[in-house]
């Protein structure tokens, strides 16, 4: 997607802000401060984030429907409209160094005068036997990525949040059948994907049981319930939240809360001078792409203002 020259990237050059994540909220902070006039560098391992793999998006204002990877089409194109760089890295930790940053991946080391970290979060894996053996020939974590393969087959998605609703409403446009299998006693899906998860009959929900084995030869065949029952499955669509990918900010000593959450104020500011957060990584208690960028804007005009505390020439 980005054809990004090393070669004319100077990595002895200090630059005001680095944005690590590839996510709304990372490439909103990014355009902000673009148009603040700072010199920004975005670094991140898949441009796009999770939602990118999500099936349709109706919640972001002004736009009625789109796929997640269409959002993030737009995103850069109006990235690229702004001439901001994107290099394809994982920064594995942080140090200070005098007045500045360094960023270090395996084989770079970047400067900044301040960070931004939008890293996101990673599926969460239930832990069960076959899950491992079984990635990618039957188990996935991404209905939108994987669902094709499943044509007029029989499937089920692990969980019951809104995402795992989508999930199942968008891999019951092609299979024969999809169970919705959760623990608890009510899917917790927004209103209207609730009621369209209701209304499709496809779709069936099993509550009060968890998978604890998957089994299959050289796929998957079926899943083993905590009461003991098998069931017959061609494939399992798992949805039961997300890790956030913090730690390269606790490198540095970032503080995060229990769930490993970066804990950030209302100019998205953490603990650290010149470090900032924003989007599914940070602890805001409602997570969407658009409460995101909104932290990733703020997280620009905060590092703006604390590099221009800096007497740094734009």
């Amino acid at each position: 997607m980005f054809n990004i020259d090393m070669e004319s990237i100077d990595l002895e050059k200090i630059y005001d802000l680095i944005v690590l994540g590839g996510g709304p909220a990372a490439i909103g902070c990014a355009i902000y401060a673009a148009r603040f006039a700072m010199d920004v560098l975005v670094v991140g391992k898949t441009f796009g984030g999770l939602i990118a793999t999500t099936h349709i998006v109706e919640n972001y204002p002004a736009i009625t429907s789109i796929s997640g990877q269409g959002l993030m089409d737009m995103f850069k194109d109006h990235m690229d409209s702004l001439n901001i760089p994107y290099i394809s890295d994982a920064i594995r930790s942080i140090d200070k160094v005098d007045d500045h940053f360094e960023l270090h991946s395996f084989f770079q080391k970047f400067k900044a005068y301040s960070i931004c970290i939008s890293t996101g979060t990673e599926r969460r894996k239930l832990g069960v036997p076959g899950e491992e053996e079984f990635a990618g020939r039957g188990v996935s974590y991404c209905a939108t990525c994987d669902g094709p393969f499943f044509k007029d087959k029989i499937v089920c998605v692990i969980g019951g949040s809104d995402s795992a609703a989508k999930e199942a409403l968008f891999l019951a446009q092609n299979t024969k059948k999809v169970y919705i299998i959760y623990r608890g006693e009510e899917i917790r899906a927004e209103p209207i994907n609730k009621k369209r998860v209701y209304e499709n009959d496809k779709i069936e929900i099993i509550y009060k049981t968890k998978i604890v084995e998957i089994k299959g030869d050289n796929t998957v065949k079926s899943v083993i319930f905590d009461n003991g029952k098998e069931f017959d499955i061609d494939g399992v669509f798992i949805e039961i939240g997300s890790t956030p990918n913090s730690d390269v900010a606790k490198s540095i000593g970032v503080e995060t809360n229990v769930k490993g959450e970066i804990k950030i104020n209302r100019k998205s500011e953490t603990n650290i001078p010149g470090i900032f957060a924003a989007g599914d990584v940070a602890d805001a208690p409602f997570k969407q792409a658009i409460t995101g960028v909104s932290e990733g804007v703020i997280a620009a005009y905060s590092a703006f203002d604390y590099v221009k505390e800096m007497n740094i020439e734009y």
